[in-house]
């Protein structure tokens, strides 16, 4: 299947579902994936880790020359972004800079739209490392995944390092307090002959409950929407999202839904 890859630093503004009107950010190079999951649905492709030889990461001062240089045409045509994201091809926290490069983001950010939001999209595997966890607490949006409150699920769908465990992983989304939103992807279908399917009833309730602990600002669900590197993976149709937003509605959480 097509695979959807960012060819540039600073990209966009493009259209977000979630986010509205996005400046995007790819600290991550332009020619494959570099991520520390390797997601079934991924719009960026299957994560190849023979590739991930050379130079991998953009140069912080490069990152920084680039957004303002965008952020000054921006601001000459009056075009304010509702929000800068940092996402692209694969996991931005493992970029070594990252979060100097927050900093710096949030200066440029100040001068030029101080209005506009700074979000991160992120699988949460790094959290546990101070500097990352402080960098995504200065910023607007910090959007933190977590599609199942399954091991094996989480196993099947995102492919994680192996030490990754979902009891591990909510421990750390606890520490924020609050301060994030968790992202989940809904799907269902088969993969390599096996149910690839994480709207179950049972799968939900867990999921929930999980929520309940973490306590986030906000709950994100949106379905597959670009082609996926795997075959049998399919959509959820509008009234499932919905009847799932319901329930986390009825939990007392602001749910947004991307179709």
């Amino acid at each position: 299947m097509p695979v959807f890859l960012f060819n540039e630093i600073i990209f966009g503004p493009v259209k977000s579902r979630r986010l509205g009107v996005s400046l995007g950010i790819n600290l991550l190079p332009l020619d494959y994936k570099y991520c520390n999951f390797d997601c079934i649905y991924c719009e960026c492709g299957r994560t190849f880790k023979d590739k991930f030889t050379g130079k991998k990461f953009h140069d912080r001062y490069e990152v920084k020359k680039r957004l303002e240089e965008v952020l000054i045409k921006m601001k000459n045509e009056n075009q304010p972004p509702d929000v800068i994201t940092f996402a692209g091809n694969g996991e931005p926290t493992t970029h070594p800079d990252f979060a100097n490069i927050i900093d710096d983001t949030i200066e440029i950010r100040n001068k030029y739209f101080p209005n506009s939001r700074i979000a991160v999209l992120s699988n949460a595997t790094l959290i546990q490392q101070k500097s990352i966890f402080d960098a995504l607490n200065k910023i607007d949006d910090n959007i933190l995944k977590l599609d199942s409150a399954y091991d094996e699920t989480i196993k099947l769908l995102n492919n994680p390092p192996k030490n990754f465990s979902v009891n591990k992983l909510v421990s750390n989304l606890k520490k924020f307090k609050g301060n994030l939103k968790i992202q989940t992807m809904f799907l269902t279908g088969t993969y390599k002959e096996k149910p690839a399917d994480n709207t179950s009833n049972t799968e939900i309730e867990a999921w929930i409950k999980l929520l309940k602990e973490i306590k986030p600002q906000q709950v994100m669900i949106y379905t597959i929407d670009r082609d996926t590197p795997s075959e049998g993976l399919k959509k959820v149709t509008p009234a499932k999202l919905y009847e799932i937003a319901e329930k986390v509605k009825n939990e007392g959480f602001d749910v947004h839904v991307s179709l």
